[in-house]
């Protein structure tokens, strides 16, 4: 079976290295292009699936969007099937078809819950007791193909979107090699979804990612969870904008938004209940455990975030 891979972040990463442990004929792989990062945005940082793929020696394509001449290119590997594992674009219809049995979608939720780019941020800011991971066979909707096969696991109490992406991504690996021998097999009955039970996981944006003090502390403190590391969760301190990580609801009280306790942990009101917090990045400075940004006098007692 030929194969091209299709991904980008370190999410993909296990999905890629999983075919090519299993002897999988990985003819090229597609990522995004290079991006430049850094304050000065002056460092060009190659997609972590790129640097596999290179170590590998196989031919990558990044192309900016995948349409037009991408198409021929596509076309010239011959491949059987697809895989795309966040890769960050839709693909058409027309991309869809090139390889002759169409491609597969490693996606971090279990299908028709949670259809969309956000998956794993929105099964945490839910409250979701448990997810995982679905190989879908693609199709020009949202996420809403006909499943081949799914792994579930619980969704820890106090576990991060970024903790939640690590063991997902290799879940999904594991679940795409065994879809994959099941198709082999001719064991594999691809199941449609049931399109009225479907939720969706739009895009995390900024404004999403700030908090609301006048909701309870167990839903901001998912909220601090599901957005840790990436985007982070914030809020204003008086002028300075402030993101938080290491949440979790405790039993205190206040005016929403007031500081309780500044020390090794910060503790900060909510509508009922408050959020502790573990570590903080102010703007402009890294992120530091709370006690040294209390140390430092970035925060005391009674002063109130927005």
């Amino acid at each position: 079976m030929r194969i091209v891979f299709f991904g980008t972040p370190e999410f993909a990463v296990p999905s890629l290295r999983a075919l090519l442990e299993e002897g999988f004929d990985v003819a090229a792989v597609v990522s995004q292009p290079d991006r430049p990062q850094g304050r000065s945005r002056s460092q060009v940082i190659p997609p972590p699936v790129k640097v596999v793929a290179l170590e590998e020696g196989l031919p990558v394509l990044q192309p900016e969007r995948p349409v037009g001449p991408f198409a021929d290119e596509l076309r010239a590997f011959d491949a059987d099937l697809g895989v795309v594992v966040a890769y960050g674009h839709i693909l058409k219809p027309e991309i869809l078809a090139i390889p002759r049995s169409g491609m597969l979608n490693v996606h971090a939720s279990l299908l028709p819950k949670l259809r969309g780019a956000a998956p794993i941020q929105w099964a945490i800011l839910n409250g979701e007791e448990t997810t995982g991971v679905s190989i879908m066979q693609m199709e020009a909707g949202l996420d809403s193909g006909p499943v081949l096969h799914s792994i579930e696991t619980e969704v820890a109490a106090d576990e991060t979107a970024g903790e939640l992406t690590e063991r997902l991504a290799e879940l999904g690996a594991e679940a795409l090699i065994e879809a994959l021998m099941m198709q082999q097999a001719g064991a594999s009955t691809p199941e449609a979804q049931n399109h009225a039970e479907a939720t969706f996981a739009p895009k995390v944006s900024r404004t999403l990612a700030r908090l609301d003090w006048s909701r309870d502390a167990a839903t901001l403190a998912r909220a601090v969870r599901a957005f840790d590391p990436e985007p982070g969760a914030w809020a204003m301190l008086g002028d300075q904008e402030v993101k938080l990580f290491g949440g979790r609801a405790v039993n205190a009280g206040g005016e929403p938004g007031t500081v309780l306790a500044a020390g090794e942990m910060l503790q900060i009101a909510a509508l009922v209940g408050a959020v502790e917090v573990a570590e903080v990045q102010p703007a402009g400075k890294k992120r530091m455990p709370v006690g040294a940004w209390t140390r430092g006098r970035g925060v005391e007692v009674g002063q109130r975030f927005t």
